[in-house]
């Protein structure tokens, strides 16, 4: 089929023609940071070839488990699981060509080229998307528990700071106009607004009600129940702090209830002039956990404008949910991710099933994307912590590819004249196929997608002395056909077919060191690996074809030609 020149120049043309078309610059989506300091979303058009972390800049992490929050009973199979949810997340988040792998046995690396927002990427690796659904508990077990509590504070030594002596109002009441006024209400009041209360839903821009002061020792002057729904309490956001490391105290752990867990909300609510915290006691069984989440996607509610992250549950989560949820209508159901209570928990008003969103107040939909998709790629084992960080600036990876650039034109500059020098007319075919070998070989890491790295470049560089060799060995071969004293004609044929064997040898071989360095290297050597096992194909079909090519259409146009410029 190749037999014939009009064949040969023909499917010359078509890879010329596909390679452009590979190569072509294309309009990509990147995000870059405006003069507010604001993420943006801009189009550019680039050549589709991947860049890797050295050469357009990116982030290093080095991970480990971090013991001191939950220890772990198997590493081994908590990195590896760790390794599977970290693959989906960085997957989602759309980075091009993440390297995420296992280094030692304790230990994740993960690298993220061209991220433009480290702080954000660092909250999808880190985040354990712990996601559970709870009822608040209607016992006042919290309150029964106190006055154990600050015993057990007593015991240890612990006075109270800020409530001994004379007792003070309580933020809430103070909030509402002193201490005297707050006396003064009548009990029937407050019990017809904590009833009015119990049939809201809640809603997370509602103020506090009228509290219900737990009196008497440290906790007891810091934490007051709200009075909107039952489990709910109060904590000034600066005595947060102290109260929740004296909640973690296990003396005070110990006095409460069994079946019951406290939780803080995630975010501060502010009243006035004051900000204060939410604390929950819940029941200590969740209703489901993300374990059964199948999807989640953020979305806008159209009514309120608040992001919104709309999940599903698979059959059998589906199930369990509507059981539970069918057997607590008119209870309150805390949405717990990461241990911190997302919102005010809302009334269950009827059963739910397979579906049911996520309202994050106060939120931006970058942040509800965020959630959705380490929601969607399942929850870490267990917390990770970053051992290591390093940025790469994209400047750095702008002189890499420059000095890249100029390393490979010195040296096929160099390339040149000493195969011109040599072979003469003939080294000037053999410059002319390696121009094309450059540009198979840029396509092909654009049509299998690989990245290049540096050490890719160094590779680039060093198969352009490998295509020249091809071209040396047949070369060579003519030569010595010449000096037999065979014809022009019949030297090239025969200079190509016993070249053949030889070239093939040597190619072989060099692709099979890069495959096991692909095989077992990690990142860097993997992209010299690619660059090289690429150029070696393209230095195949140039040496072999595109060479044989041109040496034909020679001869073809001076057939009388008795010597061969060699």
């Amino acid at each position: 089929m190749f037999s014939t020149i009009r064949n040969r120049v023909i499917l010359i043309g078509l890879l010329l023609l596909a390679c452009g078309y590979l190569l072509f610059p294309r309009p990509t989506t990147i995000r870059v940071r405006g003069a507010d300091g604001a993420m943006r979303d801009t189009v550019v058009r680039q050549v589709p070839i991947k860049r890797g972390l050295d050469l357009q800049g990116g982030m290093h992490l080095a991970l480990e488990l971090d013991q001191s929050r939950q220890v772990s009973s198997d590493v081994a199979r908590d990195i590896e699981l760790a390794l599977t949810v970290l693959r989906k997340r960085v997957d989602e988040f759309g980075v091009t060509e993440p390297l995420v792998q296992a280094e030692g046995a304790e230990r994740i690396v993960v690298e993220l080229a061209g991220i433009t927002d480290p702080e954000r990427a660092m909250a999808i690796v880190q985040r354990s998307a712990f996601l559970e659904f709870r009822i608040t508990n209607e016992t006042s077990a919290l309150e029964k528990a106190i006055p154990a509590m600050d015993r057990a504070l007593r015991n240890l030594g612990i006075t109270s700071a800020g409530v001994a002596g004379q007792p003070r109002p309580t933020a809430v009441q103070e909030l509402l106009g002193g201490a005297d006024t707050a006396r003064a209400d009548s009990a029937g009041r407050d019990s017809a607004r904590r009833d009015s209360a119990r049939r809201d839903s809640a809603r997370p821009d509602s103020t506090p009600a009228d509290s219900v002061p737990v009196t008497g020792g440290v906790l007891a002057g810091l934490i007051e129940a709200s009075g909107a729904m039952p489990g709910e309490y109060l904590v000034r956001e600066t005595a947060f702090p102290r109260v929740d490391s004296l909640l973690r105290l296990p003396e005070v752990r110990r006095a409460l209830p069994r079946g019951v867990e406290l939780r803080w909300a995630a975010d501060e609510v502010s009243v006035g002039v004051e900000s204060f915290r939410y604390l929950y006691a819940l029941e200590d069984r969740p209703i489901i956990t993300g374990a059964s989440l199948v999807d989640a996607q953020a979305q806008l509610d159209p009514l309120t404008n608040a992001p919104t992250v709309n999940f599903e549950l698979d059959r059998a989560g589906g199930r369990k949910f509507g059981e539970e949820t069918g057997r607590h209508i008119q209870d309150y159901m805390a949405i717990i991710l990461d241990g911190e209570v997302q919102g005010r928990p809302p009334v269950i008003e009827d059963r739910i099933g397979r579906s049911g969103r996520i309202t994050l107040g106060g939120r931006s939909i970058e942040e509800a994307r965020d959630l959705a998709l380490t929601l969607k790629a399942g929850a870490l084992p267990i917390p990770l912590k970053i051992v290591e960080r390093r940025q790469v600036g994209a400047s750095l990876g702008e002189d890499a590819i420059r000095s890249g650039i100029i390393a490979g034109i010195i040296g096929a500059l160099f390339v040149v004249v000493v195969i011109v020098a040599y072979y003469r007319l003939a080294g000037l075919l053999a410059i002319v196929a390696l121009l094309m070998y450059i540009v198979l070989t840029l396509s092909g890491l654009a049509a299998f997608g690989a990245t290049l790295t540096l050490p890719g470049l160094a590779g680039l560089v060093l198969s352009i002395g490998i295509a020249v060799d091809g071209n040396v060995l047949i070369f060579e071969r003519i030569r010595e056909e010449l000096a037999a004293g065979k014809s022009v004609r019949l030297a090239v044929d025969e200079g190509f077919r016993h070249a053949m064997s030889a070239i093939i040898d040597s190619n072989v071989t060099t692709a099979l060191t890069a495959l096991f360095l692909f095989q077992f290297g990690t990142g860097p050597v993997q992209g010299f690996a690619v660059t090289l096992i690429i150029g070696i194909a393209a230095s195949l079909v140039t040496a072999v074809f595109v060479t044989r090519t041109f040496f034909m259409i020679w001869l073809d146009r001076r057939p009388a030609m008795s010597t061969l410029s060699i």
